[in-house]
């Protein structure tokens, strides 16, 4: 059996006062406006995939999907049935 698990990474962060935003990857050139930060971030990583706003804490997150084996349990046997 297989499960997603998703891990969110921060990506840029807001900095006051406005919408202007500073990408973790490149903190030198501040950006304004958050469709403009998602635009740039896209063509310096090709991240092609799901992100996660937080506007009151002013980041936002790239979220990375991983999938993960879960084994099975193993049944328990019980020597008082005979199942042993």
């Amino acid at each position: 059996m297989k499960e997603k698990i998703e891990n969110l990474t921060l990506i840029a962060q807001r900095t006051p006062p406005g919408d202007i935003w500073q990408l973790v990857i490149d903190r030198e050139e501040p950006i304004e406006g958050l469709v403009q930060t998602l635009n740039k971030y896209v063509r310096k990583t090709g991240f092609k995939g799901h992100y996660r706003l937080e506007p009151l804490n002013g980041k936002l997150f790239a979220i990375i999907e991983e999938e993960i084996e879960i084994k099975e349990p193993v049944p328990e046997k019980f020597d008082l049935y005979g199942e042993l």
